[in-house]
């Protein structure tokens, strides 16, 4: 039997030495700083009842906790959130507390991240929550916690800022089923341009789904708001853009800098979040360090209504990427591109932008490539690997095919289709066998698991998934699998083989993705790649 008395657990690590003092550094920067502005500490148990959890509070996916039970067999998880059991503290043992109430935490959390993801399970957050506060004033005391917070990690951060109340006016408007509803809120927070487009297409004719075709592109600064005016006609869209602009005004007033940006496309918990939204960047980090916004529906679940608004910072990210002290390098861009099938027309896509391609055309051995003197690197890996290396911000942008990015996953924005590298992905048995007769268990075997057995899931099938990494058209000929899920592009090889295609499941073709810190960060130098990629694109379809 395998001991595991010499490891930690899956995701998690030990911290030694120099890596404790880093962490501690940050915690006391940060919880000085909330003391300082009059906020008291709280600290809640590592271990909650399940139900304080519960699925209509939308903040913590059930999935997503470590659960254990108690001595009475009742379910038990590690605190994945610190915001809804301070929810619960405010409702039991301070409900009768004079409002406001300030209070600040340093804590850890734990969670079950995505396999091999390098995400951690276990992290230090300290944040603050401002409990019976309403409006602006409440608002704007918080944003500005959040952006000083910013500024005692690094000179060099963003802070961006959305009001949910603008996406939900507008999906309030849109006639469409929950489900079209539900895959446009995550097309928006996933900044999918074209898949977005698609989806909306008919519903073009009601002004808002032309609005929300355009949400994801609005981020910057002021002129985003006039932008967003000119989609909609007053009510509670155009109010929710009076309050960022004021909110935007007075943080920019208070830090002149180009620190403060406007997302309107910040949707992601849109059931959870009931005004301002933000989230902070710091240099050299390639995911959010700080998630916060105003949640007034929270304790009204566990007790008498308040509203309430906070944020929590990501204290063990920020110290094990070390002190931020050198400035980004905005004109500088790294692009992950995917090696082989969608290389050659990436290559000739930079060309044709203006890039000087030589080293890409000399490669040898050589996996980095300068292009000339444009500021844009490239990095050829793998395509699997070229999502892993956007979505840690080693990479700031990359071009993958769809194919990938379904099977895989992982948090970036997927920002444009690129047109190029289109093939298909269907499922496929022999000549002349029927998938769907009988009721047995059929086995269908795939070099994509994730994407094979979601499609028979939502057909409601029973199926085996076998994966296989070669000629997957060998399994079902051998008599290993009923059918095969893979990618097919004229379809001539499951011919020779004896296979014929039984159903389609989802258009492929080659993606440009984007680190979301990066888009913050380094927003002009991307937009311009970005740009040049939808002006080849629009000349490829004419």
């Amino acid at each position: 039997m395998k001991r595991y008395d010499k490891v930690t657990p899956v995701s998690t690590r030990d911290l030694l030495f120099g890596e404790c003092e880093s962490l501690r550094r940050v915690q006391e920067k940060l919880c000085r700083l909330y003391a300082r502005h009059g906020f008291r500490e709280v600290m809640t148990p590592s271990l909650e009842y399940c139900d304080v959890f519960g699925s209509s509070y939308g903040q913590v996916r059930p999935q997503q906790t470590a659960k254990l039970t108690d001595s009475q067999n009742r379910m038990l998880c590690m605190r994945p959130d610190c915001t809804v059991p301070i929810a619960r503290l405010c409702s039991t043992k301070l409900q009768n507390a004079p409002l406001p109430l300030r209070l600040y935490y340093n804590q850890q959390v734990y969670s079950t991240p995505r396999e091999h993801s390098g995400k951690a399970a276990e992290f230090s957050q300290a944040g603050v929550e401002l409990i019976g506060g309403a409006g602006r004033e409440s608002d704007l005391e918080i944003l500005s916690l959040a952006a000083e917070s910013l500024r005692e990690l690094s000179a060099d951060y963003r802070l961006e800022i959305c009001h949910i109340g603008f996406f939900k006016a507008l999906m309030n408007e849109l006639q469409a089923p929950w489900e079209v509803k539900e895959q446009v809120r995550e097309l928006i927070g996933q900044k999918s341009y074209a898949t977005l487009g698609d989806l909306l297409e008919g519903y073009a004719s009601q002004s808002a789904a032309q609005a929300l075709w355009v949400l994801p592109r609005l981020f910057g600064g002021s002129e985003i708001l006039a932008q967003a005016r000119a989609l909609v006609e007053g009510g509670e869209a155009a109010r929710a853009l009076d309050d960022i602009e004021q909110l935007y005004l007075e943080l920019s007033r208070a830090d002149p800098g180009e620190h403060v940006l406007i997302d309107l496309g910040l949707v992601g918990q849109a059931d959870y979040y009931t005004g301002v939204i933000f989230r902070g960047y710091l240099a050299g980090i390639g995911e959010p360090v700080l998630l916060g916004g105003r949640y007034d529906n929270l304790i009204g679940q566990f007790g008498p209504a308040r509203p309430a608004v906070g944020f929590g910072v990501n204290a063990s990210l920020v110290a094990q990427s070390g002190p931020a002290t050198g400035e980004t390098k905005e004109n500088t861009v790294t692009l992950a591109l995917t090696k082989g099938r969608l290389e050659r027309k990436a290559v000739e896509m930079l060309e044709s932008l203006g890039y000087d391609c030589g080293e890409l055309h000399d490669k040898g051995r050589r996996l980095i490539f300068h292009l000339g003197e444009s500021g844009l690197q490239v990095i050829l890996a793998k395509a699997a690997d070229v999502l892993t290396y956007v979505e840690s911000g080693v990479a700031d942008i990359g071009i993958v095919g769809k194919d990938t990015i379904l099977e895989n996953g992982g948090s970036f924005y997927e920002v444009l289709d690129l047109g190029f590298g289109r093939c298909r992905f269907a499922v496929a048995c022999k000549n002349g066998d029927d998938l769907y007769s009988g009721y047995n268990a059929k086995v269908i075997a795939s070099k994509y698991p994730k994407v094979a057995l979601g499609f028979f899931e939502e057909k409601g099938m029973d199926v085996d998934v076998v994966k296989i990494e070669g000629s997957v058209e060998l399994a079902p000929i051998l008599g290993l699998a009923d059918a095969i899920v893979d990618i097919v592009e004229t379809g001539s090889t499951l011919k020779e083989n004896g296979l014929q295609v039984v159903e389609e499941i989802a258009p492929v073709s080659a993606r440009l993705i984007v680190n979301t810190a990066a888009m913050k960060l380094k927003k002009e130098a991307i937009g311009r790649v970005i740009a040049g990629a939808e002006r080849y694109v629009g000349e490829e379809m004419k």
